[in-house]
């Protein structure tokens, strides 16, 4: 069999939503041959602390993997932090990796679509990422899968040579903020990257993912789709951290068949009708009829 990817799951404080995570990923087909390690945040405070050592004595007592790692954070580190530090710790013995954080429910076939892909696309430099994660996007689209020019951080995979290419400190900033065709080109990707990149350069905001977009927006790069689901968020609440406003467009049709053998892309090219499905679905009319629902409680 061929190395799997390690499965690397981020946590903090949210007991109700790891649980469903695990449970799903134990689900997997690959499970039991896939190695899991999982990165435990500390707390931000003594209320905090609670919460954080009840996921810690849940996360080791974890079984079903060929093996299981833990790794626990001494002093709270912040998820973007976490999850870059904690993606380049594994690069440096492995060549692949799959992510997933603590509110993301799988599909029972993810690990085989994330292992597949990163073999078939292991040559393929322009590829970028895997996503599970899929928006219900254009149905007349016969392809099981497709590719766009914009990552997704909900169940994903890449490579290490992918992840050794960004610039976590977006040294060009400056010059790219007052470049007018390149802040167009890149909201191609959503009418939101350019205004969450610049909260992140002002200290507004602490994202991992929209330097992962940034970078790979500048090499061109494509995330790989399938077109029905296999991650379902269910972050959405009251006491989530970083899944923000109505979770109605967020809900996607999710993986039901769960077959092994897939029908992947023979060129690696951006899906030109998925494209504009999802720079709708990623719109300001769409956001805005978001924040509508989320005030209104929809």
């Amino acid at each position: 069999m061929t190395q799997l990817a390690p499965i690397v799951l981020f946590c903090y404080k949210r007991l109700d939503t790891l649980i469903q995570t695990v449970e799903a990923l134990k689900n997997n087909f690959l499970a039991p041959d896939s190695e899991l390690y999982v990165f435990c945040d500390a707390a931000k405070n003594d209320v905090d602390k609670i919460e954080v050592d009840k996921v810690r004595s849940y996360v080791n007592a974890i079984e079903g993997f060929k093996l299981l790692k833990v790794y626990e954070a001494t002093e709270n580190m912040g998820l973007a932090n976490s999850i870059i530090q904690g993606v380049s710790k594994i690069f440096l013995d492995h060549e692949k990796i799959v992510v997933l954080e603590d509110d993301l429910v799988t599909s029972a076939n993810f690990l085989n679509f994330m292992n597949e892909g990163l073999i078939r696309f292991n040559e393929s430099p322009s590829v970028f990422s895997i996503s599970g994660y899929s928006f219900n996007l254009n149905k007349n689209n016969q392809s099981e899968f497709y590719f766009l020019n914009r990552g997704w951080s909900w169940g994903w995979s890449t490579w290490k040579n992918r992840w050794e290419r960004v610039d976590w400190n977006m040294s060009d900033y400056e010059s790219f903020s007052v470049d007018r065709e390149s802040k167009r080109l890149f909201a191609k990707g959503g009418s939101d990257l350019n205004q969450m990149l610049k909260k992140q350069m002002n200290g507004d905001l602490d994202s991992w993912a929209i330097r992962w977009f940034y970078a790979q927006f500048k090499e061109k790069g494509l995330t790989l789709y399938p077109k029905v689901s296999k991650i379902r968020n269910v972050g959405f609440g009251m006491n989530s951290t970083h899944t923000r406003g109505s979770s109605k467009r967020y809900i996607p049709i999710f993986e039901a068949q769960n077959n092994v053998h897939f029908e992947f892309p023979r060129i690696t090219q951006i899906d030109t009708e998925m494209q504009k499905s999802f720079q709708k679905k990623m719109g300001y009319i769409a956001r805005i009829r978001s924040k509508i629902e989320t005030i209104l409680g929809l």
